[in-house]
């Protein structure tokens, strides 16, 4: 075969509960990069080029089984292992789903989100006429994996599970990573001749080894990487295995022309989409399916989930955005939240300290500061004062504000939804809205202003009489407390 070789199907397994991640989560759906592992071992074995798989379920199937359909459909196909017996057990669980298919099968973990499908398809390219291949590993400390025996001919002879082995055999340093490609007809024939006739009593898949060899048909074992392919056992794992899977991330975009102002302090999921030339700051993390665009620039400290950055927009430092839309050229921050449902037009500004939720800001209109705006419509260049509210909230139900092409709002207003501000108007500073303002009105809500002449000077003496009497009166209680 040729380094072109692709398995037939691919079996991953994903049955085990995962009690050392203390959590009640089933463990291959906890995440790495915003992405469940399982769904990392499923883009390894597509990579790789398997058309059939098939993946293991057992603890928490039901809701291993809705992320993997969300994500890949019918793509994937279940086989559930009720007891957790053994790899091998989990195997012979999935055969019957492959029923009808030739050639080789990869077994790989749903807890081994490094795995990369050129690995395994190098794997399978390795394997040639032997009836299976298998991933090893040489470790200083072997502890707890099965050491790989080799002939004289420095073929695999067996593996011996850690539990099973002798003093001798536990100072092989060669191990087994549990990742194989098999002949199916091979897998088929000899997956009923297991026993759990070992430490653990359970049915081992690495019992193969040994009857392909005491076949006269030994496999083969390639030496791979502990970097790729660790699995994940415990959250100290987990963290270790994402922290090198965001670092590969934000290497890759950077070798595609991102600009990052530090690479240490980038936190960007697997299904973030970065275009060259953008430009990402220091502590800034890009989470879900968020996309910068090129020429786009998110500076220092900035959280954005599900965000679509257009062309040439600026977010400034510590902007927090959700589930929001940014037009070319748009501007946002310093400290602002983008709420779920915002959208801003081509070059429209959302300034400091400002909230917005599930509003509409139309091209080149402005909210710069200080001002919440929710269940907004906002028109073509229209101004809203530093301190404006939109009042959407009646205690009961959400109501909606309008606000027509060129309207100014005047600073430290507030607009009673619902209403609507047409094309044009004014709304004067400090007014409260709460009938629609007609086109080219001004709206103005003001109690009349009235200058006391020197009634500062005589509130000022009268604070300063009430606050000489107050300091003596604690001084005479302290004198007296202190005379008993």
């Amino acid at each position: 075969m040729t380094m072109e070789s692709k398995a037939a199907a691919a079996i991953v397994l994903a049955a085990g509960q995962g009690t050392r991640m203390k959590s009640a989560r089933p463990k291959v759906l906890h995440e790495v990069a915003g992405r469940p592992m399982v769904l990392w071992a499923l883009e390894a074995v597509f990579e790789a080029g398997a058309s059939r798989v098939v993946l293991v379920v057992g603890h928490g199937r039901d809701e291993v089984e809705r992320v993997v359909r969300a994500r890949h459909g019918d793509r994937v196909t279940f086989a559930v292992q009720e007891t957790q017996r053994g790899t091998g057990d989990a195997v012979r669980t999935a055969l019957p789903a492959l029923e009808g298919v030739v050639g080789s099968v990869l077994v790989t973990y749903g807890d081994c989100p490094r795995v990369r499908g050129a690995t395994l398809r190098a794997l399978e390219a390795t394997r040639a006429d032997a009836p299976l291949a298998f991933l090893g590993l040489e470790l200083d400390d072997p502890t707890g994996y099965g050491r790989v025996r080799l002939d004289a001919e420095g073929r695999p002879s067996s593996i011996v599970e850690h539990k099973d082995a002798s003093p001798e055999e536990r100072a092989i340093r060669l191990v087994n990573s549990g990742l194989y490609t098999f002949e199916l007809e091979f897998l088929r024939a000899t997956l009923p001749t297991l026993t759990t006739d070992n430490a653990q009593g359970e049915l081992y898949l690495t019992d193969l080894v040994a009857r392909a060899a005491a076949a006269g048909r030994p496999g083969v074992v390639v030496t791979g990487s502990m970097d790729e392919l660790r699995g994940v056992n415990d959250p100290l794992e987990l963290a270790e295995v994402e922290a090198a899977c965001r670092r590969e991330l934000v290497r890759a975009a950077a070798k595609r022309g991102v600009r990052f102002d530090d690479l240490a302090t980038a936190y960007v999921d697997a299904e973030v989409v970065l275009e060259a030339p953008c430009r990402i700051g220091a502590g800034v993390h890009l989470r879900g399916r968020t996309v910068v665009s090129a020429d786009a620039r998110i500076d220092a400290g900035c959280v954005l989930e599900d965000v679509f950055v257009g062309p040439g927009a600026h977010l400034r430092p510590y902007t927090v955005a959700t589930d929001a839309r940014l037009g070319e050229l748009a501007e946002v921050g310093p400290f602002s939240h983008l709420r779920p449902e915002t959208t801003l037009g081509r070059k429209a500004k959302v300034g400091n300290f400002c909230e917005t939720k599930k509003t509409t800001i139309g091209d080149e209109s402005k909210v710069n500061h200080l001002a919440y705006v929710g269940d907004g419509q906002l028109g073509q260049r229209v101004n809203v004062g530093a301190g404006t509210i939109f009042c959407n909230y009646d205690g009961f139900l959400k109501h909606t504000t309008v606000l027509e092409d060129d309207v100014f709002i005047g600073s430290d207003s507030q607009l009673v939804a619902p209403v609507r501000v047409a094309r044009g108007a004014y709304v004067a500073s400090g007014t409260t809205v709460t009938r629609d303002v007609p086109a080219d009105a001004l709206a103005i809500s003001r109690v009349k202003q009235e200058n006391k002449e020197g009634l500062a000077a005589k509130l000022r003496a009268r604070g300063k009489a009430a606050k000489a009497a107050q300091t003596a009166a604690k001084a005479a209680k302290a004198q007296g407390d202190g005379g008993h």
